[in-house]
């Protein structure tokens, strides 16, 4: 039994190594235009790797190309991404939803005066809290504490003008800043610097920085076009270096009434700016204790 089965082994090797001739020839003039030598093993390789090829291609096709997307049960990355987002949108218009909808029935229990007094959950029990024993009457020592805290400061643009303002005879005044730019020199009395500079765009409108009348107009070799505004208190303010002065002598000013257009004019000048300074019973003051220049 088991040489039968050997011999027939053998034999279908051998059929299946057999040569075959495969001939193409004309059938009018019988000449022979192709031929090649095959065996059954040779054409059913030749069919195997021709199918392994093209099963390869097809699965290359389907997973790189957008023919994927036809293939039942399989979505693309963006449709993914959509569908999440939309997922997340869909969630944050219910959370929405869901406060607008607390919102209007507090409002609801409002207008109809079910309000219910606020209470604490202790030991998962709701309790209302009780506020009568709680004392709300304002004691002395507060009352003081508010009435300095509200006096103290409420002018002021830097810390101690109220008390500045308090020593000018003028409490709780609030100066007006005649510029608003960048500070380029600081008040310094000991090289005569008696008032600050600001740089700011040139043809900027300059402001009175409290009421007053002016009392000077003109134009100085050192400050070039000066205008000088006298104000209540003995109190004196000064603008140099001006391009055009808007006021004459005697003219009255409101405070953040514009008075002249700054300017580069003078020969103590370096570029368009404002040099300011306040007087005070002849005496110069820092301007920057009252004013903030900064913009």
């Amino acid at each position: 039994m088991a040489e039968k089965a050997t011999t027939n082994k053998k034999k279908l090797i051998r059929k299946l190594n057999s040569k075959y001739r495969l001939v193409l020839m004309n059938d009018s003039t019988f000449e022979e235009r192709f031929s090649a030598f095959l065996s059954p093993l040779n054409v059913i390789a030749g069919v195997s790797a021709v199918f392994f090829l093209n099963t390869i291609i097809v699965v290359l096709i389907l997973s790189f190309s957008p023919l994927r997307e036809y293939i039942p049960g399989y979505s693309d990355t963006e449709t993914r991404l959509r569908a999440m987002r939309a997922a997340v949108v869909v969630d944050s218009l219910e959370r929405a939803q869901e406060s607008n909808r607390l919102y209007l029935e507090n409002i609801q229990n409002i207008l109809r005066g079910n309000v219910f007094p606020d209470s604490t959950r202790i030991n998962g029990q709701s309790n209302p809290v009780v506020y009568d024993e709680l004392d709300f009457s304002i004691s002395k020592e507060d009352s003081l504490l508010r009435s300095e805290i509200e006096t103290r400061d409420q002018y002021a643009l830097n810390p101690g003008t109220s008390q500045t303002t308090e020593f000018l005879g003028l409490p709780g005044v609030l100066f007006f800043p005649p510029v608003r730019g960048q500070v380029t020199a600081n008040f310094d009395s000991s090289i005569d610097h008696f008032g600050i500079d600001v740089a700011a765009r040139e043809g900027e409108a300059i402001k009175a920085v409290y009421d007053g009348v002016v009392i000077f107009a003109s134009f100085t070799s050192d400050g070039g076009n000066v205008i000088q505004i006298q104000h209540p208190g003995n109190l004196i303010s000064i603008y140099k270096h001006n391009s055009v002065l808007l006021k004459k002598v005697g003219a009255r000013v409101s405070a953040g009434e514009s008075i002249a257009i700054i300017g580069n004019s003078g020969e103590f000048t370096n570029g368009p700016h404002l040099h300011f300074e306040l007087w005070y019973n002849g005496a110069p003051l820092d301007p920057s204790d009252f004013i903030a220049f900064s913009s």
